[in-house]
């Protein structure tokens, strides 16, 4: 897509990891960063650009173990806003992770999912394994 450059973050012990290319949208890890809007912003602007102009099929995968309520806003506006894609049904899949036996995560999951209407996983995992080529492995896939 032209004019639009992979955007990433490395995790910290405060904020995800986020990747976000053409046919991707990939946020993983704990979600409480000390000022939510600035970490977030140029997330939901990325994204913003990429509905206006794509026309791809994209995978999104999101994953907290941990995220606060000002991070849940975020997710939520974004989620808001990939629903404005194109052919959204047939072009985006949502897969949203959650650790083994967290059931806050798991609802959290599922009312994400009643905002889109494409096809969305909630998906329970043993955990995430980093890999070095920003891909995540989930034990149970």
């Amino acid at each position: 897509m032209k004019g639009l450059k992979r955007y990433t973050t490395d995790p910290t012990r405060r904020t995800p990891r986020i990747v976000l290319e053409t046919g991707r949208i990939f946020i993983v890890g704990r979600s409480i960063p000390e000022n939510p809007g600035e970490f977030y912003r140029p997330v939901y602007e990325w994204i913003s650009h990429y509905v206006q102009i794509n026309g791809h099929k994209t995978s999104i995968e999101l994953g907290f173990e941990y995220i606060n309520t000002s991070s849940i806003k975020w997710i939520y506006n974004i989620i808001k806003e990939i629903a404005e894609m194109k052919n959204l049904a047939k072009n985006v899949r949502i897969i949203w992770y959650y650790d083994m036996g967290d059931d806050d995560m798991c609802e959290l999951g599922f009312i994400l999912k009643s905002l889109v209407e494409c096809p969305f996983y909630v998906v329970e995992s043993e955990g995430v394994a980093k890999t070095p080529d920003d891909k995540v492995v989930f034990d149970t896939l």
